[in-house]
């Protein structure tokens, strides 16, 4: 199944029951809230998703769970895998493929991050496990692993199906610098909120967003708004402009270490998830708290953008 990568897709949150376990029926509710704003699927099981909390089997069972609630409407999902070992990681991606998904966002390991050689080999391993169309995704900052653009290209050569990247290091220049190598070979693809607009004009297709998860229409309009500008209609600019700076106190909640509480905060706020996460993570609380409600409120104030 060939995706389509141009448009919006959600690193959709998991949302947990008071004792820890999995709200599968607020999961399908929330996919099919994304989908009816217009996101082209979703992407379960990442960083957002506290990936690095879930088991093996829970993984599985919210890949199960996204393919049912998606599927109705078109929609696609694109796990993150992810796992503190090579061969994990691999039987991860195996089961994605048997759970139906369309294809697999490829992470380097959680915790064991070295030189190119041994990532260049964990994420191979990984791409080679299926014939699934892969998206490298490269977030120095939270993996501590660097893929540069040269890299990636290497890593194209080698597997046909690598035919995405999302650009996680904050730097827009890295989508010119992909796109100086590759051409349209790769569809590059935003995964830092607060750039959206940015890395878009430089030549993004997609974007793997975060506040989505409270915000989808918001975000949707937001994102076609910067397309519509790339492609020269000047008309959008003032709309623009208008929403992304009403937008942006928000998207700069995705770039922080405490951005999985923040962004369940903000669902909680309106009325679409809860606050709570798994351990090592807490809630916010405190003067850290009343700032993230100050944001979120004055958002929702009846002058939205």
């Amino acid at each position: 199944m060939k995706i389509n990568w141009n448009g919006v897709i959600p690193a959709i949150t998991t949302k947990f029951n008071a004792d820890g376990s999995i709200d599968f029926d607020f999961f399908a509710k929330h996919c099919a809230w994304m989908m009816d704003a217009g996101c082209l699927g979703i992407v379960p099981c990442g960083s957002l998703g506290e990936g690095a909390t879930l088991s093996f089997d829970e993984k599985v069972a919210l890949m199960k769970a996204a393919v049912s609630a998606v599927g109705p409407h078109g929609g696609v999902v694109i796990p993150g895998i992810a796992s503190l070992s090579t061969d994990e990681a691999v039987r991860l991606a195996k089961a994605a493929q048997e759970a139906g998904c369309a294809g697999l966002m490829v992470l380097p390991p959680y915790v064991y991050s070295s030189d190119w050689r041994e990532m260049k080999a964990h994420m191979s391993a990984v791409m080679a496990a299926t014939p699934l169309e892969c998206m490298l995704y490269n977030n120095p900052p939270a993996y501590k692993t660097d893929f540069t653009p040269e890299q990636i290209a290497e890593l194209a050569a080698e597997h046909a199906n690598l035919v995405a990247v999302k650009e996680s290091s904050t730097d827009v220049r890295r989508v010119t610098a992909i796109r100086a190598l590759l051409n349209e070979r790769l569809k590059i693809l935003c995964g830092v909120d607060d750039v959206i607009v940015e890395a878009v004009q430089a030549g993004a297709v997609g974007w793997i967003a975060g506040l989505v998860n409270a915000f989808p229409s918001e975000s949707v309009e937001l994102f076609n708004l910067a397309i519509k500008l790339r492609d020269g209609d000047v008309s959008v600019r003032d709309r623009l402009d208008s929403l992304y700076r009403w937008f942006l106190p928000l998207l700069r909640m995705d770039t922080v270490p405490k951005f999985v509480q923040l962004i369940k905060l903000c669902q909680q706020e309106v009325g679409m998830g809860s606050e709570v996460v798994r351990g090592p993570r807490l809630v916010v609380v405190g003067k850290e708290r009343e700032e993230a409600l100050r944001v979120i409120k004055q958002a929702l104030a009846p002058a939205i953008c």
